[in-house]
């Protein structure tokens, strides 16, 4: 059996991916986001003619229904959702594998950490169910989950004895209006915000002969209508070498964009003066106003702003999506700026819900 489980997984304390591998003599469990160049993992996929992965795919083969014939190589994506889906976009190699589905007995005893659907469980619970299946002996491994009962248990006391006597001590205290967790702007005006998002070429700091950046791609989109715009601008000066891997735009794409002028006509067109601008950190908008482009005066930096409405720090705007548990859309624009945006969009629409 293969565990390949989502970085970000692997850092959470109640998971369960771990508690499964320790359980299971034999089992692998790798952790990554690109596994096509992991020798390891290639091995295991291409040493095996029947391998099988756990996911509910439209074309999953039920377990309810019938099973693979004959001994299969059991590989399980670990994260969350969105996080499963993540591994397979970067792995054809396990999207292209035959998948195989069940519908749990009961509902997840996951009852420390909030599931999607009733139908979703822990890895842990998932792999009980799925080889006891595979085995025809559902009894067989139901030790898998003992562990997994025992983590609970103890959460569950920890949050309804100490900590719940802790709250009960915290009611005699002086208590404070809290402020909202969404920013004043994006309540009140959710009509006027637009998020948005620019790179740059960019020399590095300290390489002799470099050159002051410059905005080449700026993407935005109005968060209720839709309405986007994106302009690729033809660089100005010399155009450092690591940029085009950098924002995931051919060079000669860069070189045949739109003239500096023609985009400033463009921008200023598209936007209004009453927008609420919406950008992850200050550098975008800071390089475009010192470039002489005015922007709109009402302005929210999002990366504070979710990391009070999380509780906590947001990391990356992509590592922020995860977090909050958004579905983030399809990118409209390319390369890097497009799935910056999207992440971004993703964050101020479910701020704004």
């Amino acid at each position: 059996m293969l565990l390949l489980q989502h970085p970000r997984e692997r850092d959470v304390p109640i998971g369960t991916a771990r508690l499964a591998h320790l359980c299971l003599p034999g089992s692998e469990l790798h952790v990554g986001v690109d596994f096509e160049h992991d020798k390891q993992v290639r091995a295991a996929l291409d040493g095996s003619a029947n391998a099988y992965l756990l996911f509910p795919g439209p074309h999953a083969l039920d377990l309810a229904e019938t099973k693979p014939a004959g001994p299969i190589t059991l590989v399980v994506v670990d994260g969350t959702w969105w996080q499963a889906r993540k591994l397979l976009k970067r792995n054809p190699a396990l999207a292209a594998l035959p998948q195989i589905r069940f519908t749990p007995p009961a509902p997840s005893n996951y009852r420390i950490r909030k599931e999607p659907a009733d139908h979703c469980v822990a890895t842990v619970e998932a792999l009980a169910h799925v080889l006891g299946a595979l085995e025809g002996d559902p009894e067989r491994f139901a030790a898998l989950r003992r562990p997994f009962d025992a983590m609970i248990d103890t959460q569950v006391h920890y949050a309804t004895t100490v900590r719940g006597a802790r709250q009960r001590h915290a009611l005699h205290r002086t208590r404070h209006p809290r402020r909202p967790r969404t920013p004043e702007l994006l309540r009140t005006r959710a009509h006027d915000v637009v998020c948005l998002h620019g790179e740059a070429n960019a020399w590095p700091a300290r390489r002799p002969g470099g050159h002051p950046p410059e905005i080449v791609h700026w993407v935005a989109r109005r968060a209720q209508t839709g309405e986007t715009f994106e302009a690729i601008i033809a660089p100005r000066r010399p155009l450092a070498p690591a940029v085009p891997a950098h924002l995931r735009i051919p060079r000669e794409r860069l070189a045949a964009g739109e003239s500096w002028e023609d985009f400033r006509a463009r921008w200023s067109a598209w936007t209004r003066a009453d927008d609420v601008i919406c950008a992850w950190g200050r550098y975008p908008v800071d390089l475009l106003e010192s470039e002489g482009v005015a922007l709109p005066a009402a302005r929210i930096d999002m990366r504070p702003a979710a990391g009070y409405f999380l509780g906590q720090r947001t990391g990356s705007v992509e590592d922020c999506t995860a977090r909050l548990g958004v579905e983030v859309q399809d990118p409209f624009a390319l390369g890097r700026a497009g799935t910056r945006l999207a992440a971004l969009s993703a964050i101020v629409d479910k701020m704004m819900r």
